[in-house]
């Protein structure tokens, strides 16, 4: 089977500017803080039109700080399913639940 047959695992739009951004990023003195994340976020709250936006690093920490902010807990159940990636129920275990097997 050739590269070109197979279904892509997703299609980015990256355009110049995008690249001079991170370039200009990798240049300066805040490579993972910094002003130009508070700008982002409210950038992003604007756009979406909330008050308050947060930029997480990656997906399994974007899941495990919704599960605090929602207040998921010890005693709590969550249900995941079980075709998923493992950060979907890591996020739970990282605040405390435990893992159960299917009954």
């Amino acid at each position: 089977m050739s590269h070109a047959a197979l279904l892509p695992y997703g299609r980015q739009s990256i355009e110049d500017d995008d690249v001079e951004a991170v370039v200009a990023i990798l240049r300066s003195d805040w490579l993972t803080t910094g002003p130009t994340i508070g700008r982002f976020e409210e950038a992003l709250a604007a756009f979406i039109g909330v008050e308050h936006a947060v930029a997480i690093s990656n997906g399994t920490s974007a899941l495990h700080a919704a599960m605090y902010a929602i207040g998921v807990g010890p005693g709590d159940e969550v249900i995941v399913p079980a075709m998923t990636f493992a950060a979907s129920a890591n996020a739970a275990v990282y605040q405390g639940l435990r893992r159960c097997s299917p009954t």
